[in-house]
């Protein structure tokens, strides 16, 4: 039950990190980010069942990828008033890194 209740509470800040880096940042990475942390979720979830060892590495797992696709959201807030204010466009840089930095996210 209580593992329930967490993914719970993590889903709405889970769904506003990924709808922001999708659409501010680069869809493919960020995609790729929400289908890891779904399955992550899973882990976790999983893991809750056994003994409290076997769900941290989950829950780890699981805020570094929302640590990812935040990051992602603020380099895309970052990039709009950039080109915003200053005419500079660093889209193509971001895409660029972000789509390299993602199958980071692989490695446990």
């Amino acid at each position: 039950f209580r593992s329930s209740q967490n993914c719970g509470h993590a889903y709405p800040t889970f769904l506003a990190v990924l709808w922001c880096a999708g659409l501010l940042c680069s869809q493919a990475p960020a995609a790729f980010a929400g289908l890891m942390y779904l399955f992550v979720r899973q882990k976790y979830f999983v893991g809750y069942l056994g003994e409290r060892t076997q769900s941290t590495p989950g829950y780890l797992f699981g805020k570094r990828i929302i640590l990812f696709l935040f990051l992602m959201s603020v380099a895309g807030i970052l990039n709009y008033y950039l080109v915003f204010f200053f005419g500079s466009d660093f889209e193509i840089h971001i895409k660029t890194i972000t789509s390299a930095i993602s199958p980071l996210l692989l490695i446990p």
